[in-house]
């Protein structure tokens, strides 16, 4: 059973109109409109129910678009794919389903179906026909028309679960943008899934459409693994209350006759931290050319023009006081 997580974050995308778009079957009801709205209180989250019509949701679509003028579009599988196509709009895609018509026939959507999620008409049911399963795989050709449109690649996210059984298009998304990052996941927008790696991309759309620079933290690789290869305890507890005030970025030891090792680090780090370390992961063996505010390390580097923080030493035996301190900063 999936737990039940009760986060706010009150000043993620405030003010503004984040309109999701759900998948096929949903509904505007879904548990993920009601996950948004939590998450994001202070923002206008709109959804709608779509029409069981490709062609006819598009046009709702841009018709909600042109009239709401949302700041930023979440859609998800056939509503991630749909979003794609509303270019002009920062959007971020949740294992968008590209192949829609294909993913139809193989995974036994023909005949009757019932929608997950109460609709507002009071439909319960629907039958898929061929000739709708036709009309999804039509729409499908016309997504990427517009995606080398100047500024389209900084406006599309990507978000792919790396056990998803439904829907594969990263390799397909990469053909066209570059902001592409798995996280650990399955089909389904989930709270945790929503929380540790949907939030992070909000918060950088946000800050970008904002001009907000945070201050910046930079966090080796050996204060985040053990010598034994295991995270450290509290790490990544830490980790993720860094990145609610802070520019978090994660340094490796770059030696070039050892690619193998540096491969292995990435590999950790990804592994480890997911979608939040995407572009994010640094080569450095002289971290005093690093500029930033703050560096989280398991030596005593004085060099380091910013606040070094040693792991191990009297101050800060363990993350836990690294935690401390930065409660204390309150995000200075």
């Amino acid at each position: 059973m999936e737990k039940n997580y009760h986060i706010e974050y009150p000043s993620l995308m405030e003010g503004k109109k984040v309109m999701y778009v759900h998948g096929f079957a949903s509904s505007a009801q879904s548990g993920t409109v009601a996950l948004l709205r939590q998450l994001m209180p202070n923002a206008e989250v709109l959804a709608f129910d779509l029409p069981l019509d490709p062609q006819e949701a598009m046009a709702l679509l841009h018709e909600k678009c042109t009239e709401l003028k949302p700041q930023l579009i979440i859609g998800s599988s056939a509503g991630g794919m749909m979003s794609e196509m509303l270019y002009g709009y920062d959007r971020i895609l949740v294992n968008p389903a590209f192949q829609m018509g294909d993913t139809m026939g193989k995974h036994g959507m023909i005949g009757k179906q019932t929608y997950q999620n109460p609709r507002q008409d009071g439909v319960q049911d629907f039958i898929v026909t061929k000739a709708l399963v036709k009309q999804f795989a039509e729409l499908t050709e016309q997504c990427f028309q517009h995606a080398d449109d100047e500024g389209e690649s900084q406006r599309v996210w990507g978000l792919f679960g790396d056990n998803d059984p439904l829907v594969h298009t990263f390799d397909l998304f990469r053909q066209h943008y570059q902001q592409a990052a798995h996280f650990h996941g399955e089909h389904r927008l989930i709270d945790k899934v929503a929380i540790h790696y949907l939030v992070p991309v909000i918060r950088w759309i946000d800050d970008r459409q904002n001009g907000t620079e945070r201050p910046v933290i930079y966090i080796t690789i050996d204060a985040m693994r053990a010598p034994q290869g295991q995270q450290r305890p509290s790490m990544h507890k830490g980790f993720e209350m860094l990145l609610e005030h802070y520019d978090v970025y994660f340094v490796c030891p770059a030696d070039y006759n050892e690619k193998e090792k540096m491969t292995a680090d990435h590999d950790w780090i990804k592994e480890a931290i997911s979608t939040p370390s995407f572009n994010r992961i640094m080569y450095a063996n002289n971290t005093a050319l690093l500029y930033g505010d703050y560096k989280i390390d398991c030596n005593d580097d004085e060099g380091f023009m910013g606040t070094n923080i040693c792991l191990g030493s009297d101050e800060f035996k363990t993350w836990d006081e690294i935690i401390t301190y930065f409660e204390r900063l309150g995000g200075q």
